[in-house]
């Protein structure tokens, strides 16, 4: 049997105005055309609740009682990599049958969703502390204290990088050259950049053409860092970030720094979520995916375009909430953060 339109509002009311007057449930469903059936189950209702608005249904009971809920939660909790057939095991050895529907059901009720686990780095308990204690460490810094500091790093930009897994198309057209990611045999090629930025805007972005070594990072410093330092006008107190890589941490680096009188931040490893210059470089890619390039010479150029494009707002804001980060990493204990 169809099932049969629900009465609105107004038209429920109007047969509690009627039956009032004392008009008969017939003649109102008569004037209202409605069956005399219904017009006496919503008066019915109305002497009962003085409403006539829908009430909240029991429903089915849970096939999973409160207590089971909670061992499901428990087990979920300690390890997220629990299958549903696992937990469909545990409920039924518990003396609940239940299938695996129920199980996701259940799961996002209680506000869980299977997702895919997000690759993040290694960290090694070395790492994590650094981590932590960095956090610690500058939790107390103000926002004129990170305006100081000018961010750097390397990063790889692909030829064919970033590009959306999921398009809008109709039906039959998944081979249209707009549907479709072009890809090449033997992986296509990349460049290296190093750039760097402060909370006035971004500094000297470089393609590094060979590989880099101690030599070539100190004549980069030179004739990258020291323009980007004049052109944001940084302050005198202001103080330089690189990560530990060994051409970095190099006794040679070291010394040229010491001799330019550049302080530089202590750095804890395996941390690019603490790097501000991450986020610019997500955006540059972004920006060059869009642009399609076809080779190394287009992508070169469209990276300094698309580099220089971005606006001092962005590099601002992305230091005004530093701090952010450092709340973050100590909330989750010295790992990786979201960011």
């Amino acid at each position: 049997m169809a099932k049969t339109k629900e009465l609105s509002k107004d038209t429920r009311k109007r047969i509690v105005d009627l039956h009032q007057t004392g008009k008969s449930e017939s003649t109102i469903g008569k004037q209202l055309g409605v069956k005399k059936s219904t017009v006496g189950a919503i008066i019915r209702k109305w002497k009962t609740y003085k409403t006539t608005d829908n009430l909240p249904r029991s429903g089915a009971p849970r096939k999973i009682s409160s207590r089971g809920v909670k061992m499901i939660m428990r087990m979920v909790s300690k390890n997220p990599r629990t299958t549903r057939g696992d937990l469909v095991n545990d409920l039924q050895r518990a003396g609940t049958t239940v299938t695996k529907v129920t199980i996701s059901n259940t799961l996002q009720r209680q506000g869980i969703k299977s997702c895919s686990a997000r690759r993040v780095l290694l960290l090694k308990p070395v790492h994590v502390q650094a981590h932590l204690k960095f956090g610690r460490e500058h939790m107390d810094d103000t926002a004129e204290d990170w305006q100081n500091v000018i961010w750097s790093v390397e990063t790889k930009v692909e030829l064919f990088g970033i590009n959306s897994t999921r398009v809008w198309r109709k039906k039959n057209t998944e081979l249209h050259p707009k549907n479709t990611i072009p890809t090449v045999k033997h992986g296509g090629g990349n460049i290296m950049l190093w750039g760097c930025f402060s909370a006035k805007g971004t500094g000297r972005l470089i393609r590094v053409k060979d590989r880099m070594n101690g030599a070539m990072y100190r004549e980069i410093l030179s004739q990258k860092l020291l323009p980007s330092l004049r052109a944001l006008k940084m302050k005198r107190s202001w103080v330089f970030q690189h990560d530990n890589d060994p051409k970095h941490t190099a006794r040679a680096t070291k010394e040229w720094l010491r001799k330019k009188h550049l302080k530089v931040l202590e750095w804890p490893s395996q941390s690019p979520d603490l790097n501000s210059i991450e986020n610019l470089w997500r955006e540059l890619k972004v920006c060059v995916a869009r642009r399609q390039s076809q080779n190394i010479t287009a992508l070169e150029k469209i990276c300094m375009e698309e580099w220089a494009k971005i606006p001092a707002t962005v590099c601002a804001n992305l230091v005004k909430t530093y701090s952010n980060r450092l709340t973050s990493v100590i909330a989750n204990k010295g790992y990786v953060t979201k960011y």
